[in-house]
């Protein structure tokens, strides 16, 4: 997932310049992931109300048992699959990675949810 030498990358750059690529970054993608989330949460909320109307004014029409079927038949797969509760050790892998990555990395990290913070909030 990292090169390996991506640690050592932010560690040539003093504090301040770290703080500040982490904070102009994370500030850049938080303001993105806020204007994203309010298209799609738009896009999903004027679908269902569109799929609501359909249903009331009777041009699509719902079978209920089969939805009561489906949803179980997923709750039984869900219950199956989330038994174990062991990571696969491909997932556990690249955690591993990303947690080495941001111990390596505190400031530039920092500075980054700093930033994504204000940029959800712009």
């Amino acid at each position: 997932m990292f090169a390996p030498s991506s640690g050592s990358s932010a560690e040539k750059y003093n504090v301040a310049t770290q703080l500040v690529i982490g904070g102009v970054t994370g500030w850049c993608t938080g303001f993105i992931f806020q204007k994203v989330g309010k298209l799609a949460a738009t896009a999903v909320g004027g679908g269902f109300f569109l799929l609501q109307i359909a249903n009331h004014t009777g041009y699509i029409k719902v079978d209920w048992n089969l939805v009561q079927r489906d949803m179980n038949k997923a709750k039984q797969q869900l219950k199956f699959h989330t038994s174990g509760n062991q990571m696969p050790p491909e997932v556990k892998s690249r955690v591993d990675e990303v947690v080495i990555f941001l111990k390596k990395n505190v400031i530039l990290t920092g500075g980054f949810a700093g930033g994504f913070m204000l940029g959800m909030a712009s």
